[in-house]
């Protein structure tokens, strides 16, 4: 979404310029390799005249006659040999109603890798330029058609591995981030105005800068780039996935727990310690969210060489993780192996996972028990001879009866569980050890075996992979680290003008800092030209898009 905003003093550019007179580029932008059909697609000004020249109509209808973007069936043919190269279909699209806002030609031909590279290395010949990676969409950009950060969400289309990735780039590419963008930047712009104005015009009859007034709006500003700046989470979760490693000493269930994650038998699960010998990896989508599972070799002394490569792979990546699982047998009281598997990780991105809960001594019959029970309480409250006993019940005397648990993690309340409270009990010596408050760890309860307690877990991953704040894929939210890195410089620049406004600092110190927080989101969109910073974006596109 492109777009013109008053420039602040100081701007090195507002909008990208049109590109001049161009080189015709030329790129394969089907994957390579044998398929159905590969695609050819030529952008620039010779593109209409190189397209007529190696097609050949079969019904005499040149290329771009008729109605725009019809498709025309023919042949691929050299113009210096007459040699076919391929039976086609080729279509014009005139500018600038292309993607490239140029001229563009595609020639849709076999997909074998013999057929491709005939119709490619002629164009070449005849005079079109390789298109580099990303080239196509560059030229998008400098043209006009789309800003930098809906360019950025091109390259996210094409790698997105879930629905909801897609869904969220897709989302971006309206311009959904980009007007959002906008219209901060805007009122940024705005105020800057006013604050220049008090410097260029002081000697006029001008009423002074209102600098409470001014404080204010920058501070309600600054809010909105903070609500952004929280979208940095799920934005990057969506992009790159979160790495997920399970680790544990070994026979705790790891590998079971993978296989129940991704509903399917990825890993091998053997009761002999030490089976895993390195990391297995998969990706699995939890909440919309793609995770990258990395089961592990087992924590614990081995005099194996091989198993030894295996666990430090494993330490490795712990180290490495977005989001750690921490799995331990609650079948059996806690060893000396238990002990290191929590060293050095951060209770902010674990997950305890209690697993055999099936085979812990009576655990899913109390579990059972308790959803009976309760079920029955239930049934029994809803009559009213019960009525007065329930308020009887919440009466002081009576509180400590009705004592319920707050869940830490959801900061709601939640029924008794007993299972829990049994894992965070056996757990308790090896939490405290790691010398942080055993409230900070969250502990699920679960059994691979049966799924019990699994649903449980996938929540608690999705309130640690994307906050508190959920997945809501129709915001806009910020899709790569440098949009973050961009919004966090605006919000900082725009908190110093903030406590400039509350003290004595000057007004032309207060318009910089104002400026450059304008400045920083200018270059998300691209209003804000770098040459160095766009050459960097569209490298990593891949060719032909």
């Amino acid at each position: 979404m492109r777009s013109s905003l008053p420039a602040s003093a100081g701007d090195t550019a507002d909008a990208a310029p049109a590109m001049g007179e161009q080189e015709t580029i030329v790129a394969l932008s089907t994957p390579a390799g044998v398929g159905a059909i590969g695609i050819v697609r030529m952008s620039g000004p010779g593109a209409a005249a190189l397209g007529s020249v190696i097609f050949r109509p079969a019904t005499g209808l040149e290329l771009g006659s008729g109605e725009a973007g019809r498709l025309r069936y023919g042949h691929a043919v050299d113009p210096e040999t007459s040699v076919v190269l391929d039976e086609v279909l080729a279509v014009l699209l005139k500018a600038p109603a292309t993607y490239t806002r140029e001229d563009v030609v595609e020639v849709h031909c076999h997909g074998g890798p013999a057929a491709q590279r005939g119709v490619l290395q002629t164009l070449i010949r005849l005079g079109a330029r390789p298109a580099e990676p990303g080239e196509f969409t560059k030229r998008a950009y400098l043209n006009g058609r789309i800003d930098l950060a809906q360019a950025e969400s091109v390259a996210a289309i094409v790698k997105a591995r879930s629905a909801s990735a897609l869904r969220a780039s897709v989302r971006q590419l309206s311009g959904g981030l980009s007007t959002r963008i906008v219209a901060i930047r805007a009122k940024l712009v705005g105020a800057l105005a006013q604050v220049e104005a008090g410097i260029d015009f002081s000697e006029e009859d001008l009423d002074e800068l209102d600098r409470d007034g001014m404080l204010e709006q920058l501070l309600l500003t600054a809010g909105e780039i903070e609500d952004l700046l929280r979208t940095a989470l799920l934005g990057r979760a969506l992009e790159q996935g979160v790495r997920t490693a399970i680790i544990g000493r070994p026979n705790v269930g790891k590998s079971s727990l993978l296989n129940a994650l991704l509903m399917r038998e990825r890993a091998i699960v053997s009761e002999i310690p030490g089976t895993t010998r390195d990391t297995v990896e998969d990706l699995v989508e939890i909440a919309g969210i793609p995770l990258h599972l990395v089961d592990t070799a087992g924590l614990r002394a081995s005099d194996d060489v091989v198993e030894r490569l295996g666990i430090e792979r494993s330490r490795e990546a712990s180290r490495d993780a977005d989001l750690v699982l921490a799995v331990f047998d609650m079948s059996s009281p806690p060893g000396p192996e238990d002990s290191e598997v929590l060293a050095g990780v951060d209770p902010d991105r674990a997950i305890i996972v209690a697993n055999k809960l099936d085979l812990a001594e009576g655990g899913a019959d109390q579990a059972r028990d308790q959803a009976r029970d309760q079920a029955r309480d239930q049934a029994r409250d809803q009559t009213p001879e019960h009525a007065r006993d329930q308020a009887r019940d919440q009466t002081p005397e009576h509180a400590r009866d009705s004592e319920i648990d707050l869940d830490i993690d959801h900061g709601e309340a939640l029924e008794p569980d007993p299972v829990l409270q049994r894992a965070r009990r056996s757990l308790a010596p090896l939490l405290e050890a790691t010398g942080v408050s055993p409230d900070r760890w969250r502990v699920r309860a679960v059994s691979s075996l049966t799924g019990q307690g699994l649903e449980s877990l996938r929540e608690t991953i999705e309130l640690i992979a994307v906050g508190d704040h959920g997945v809501d894929l129709d915001e806009p939210m910020l899709a790569t680290e440098r949009q973050r890195l961009l919004v966090d410089e605006s919000l900082a620049a725009l908190n110093s003008a903030c406590e400039g406004l509350a003290s004595a600092k000057p007004d032309e110190l207060i318009a910089e800092d104002v400026r450059m927080a304008a400045r920083s989101l200018g270059r998300i969109t691209g209003e804000e030209l770098v040459p160095d910073l766009i050459d960097e974006i569209f490298r990593r596109f891949c060719i032909g898009k």
